[in-house]
């Protein structure tokens, strides 16, 4: 049986070569979705603290090169939450919703195959959302286009906030099937 202080260096190790194998990749994900270089790295570092306290807890994390991904890819979305001053559209196929997806998706001015890039994703996007159920559908914009909180989407509508995460959950996968392959071609 180790010693704590074992344990803990052992723990130590772990952390840095995951942070130094991954770095790179991660890095280059988040700066690719934001455009100011300080906040990239401050998403980095908000990443690799939230990875340092996931360590800590009794169960390891399974597929930490996804879990890292995921946790950069949802700390980027609560950044731009956070600066966006009203709601965004309910409809997913609007005009208006390039501003918001302006963030998230290849620019316009990066060329012609960035723009290329752009259209096809857009068009795969709205495919796969017009995919979903209406209930999946209707949560998944409601709470991750428009920013609504599962305590308000409950109220309005008098559904459990289970079945509200669940329907999101379920759209989530659907979507992550969907749109994998696009996302892999284009290596985003």
């Amino acid at each position: 049986m180790l010693s704590p202080n074992e344990l803990m260096t052992k723990q130590d190790n772990y952390i840095t070569e995951v942070f130094l194998r991954e770095r790179a990749r991660l890095g280059q994900f988040i700066r690719r979705r934001v455009g100011d270089p300080n906040e990239a790295e401050d998403i980095l570092q908000d990443v690799v603290f939230e990875f340092v306290q996931a360590c800590l807890l009794p169960e390891p994390i399974e597929q930490v090169g996804a879990w890292l991904f995921r946790v950069a890819r949802n700390r980027i979305i609560d950044r731009f939450r956070k600066k966006k001053e009203e709601a965004l559209p309910e409809t997913a196929g609007d005009d208006d919703n390039e501003s918001w997806l302006e963030q998230v998706l290849p620019s316009n001015d990066a060329g012609p195959e960035a723009s290329y890039a752009r259209s096809l994703l857009l068009a795969e996007l709205q495919d796969a959302l017009d995919e979903l159920p209406a209930d999946q559908r209707e949560i998944f914009i409601a709470h991750e286009l428009e920013g609504r909180s599962f305590k308000e989407l409950s109220a309005e509508t008098c559904v459990s906030v289970n079945t509200l995460l669940s329907r999101k959950r379920y759209a989530v996968l659907h979507l992550r099937k969907r749109l994998q392959a696009i996302y892999d071609e284009f290596d985003l």
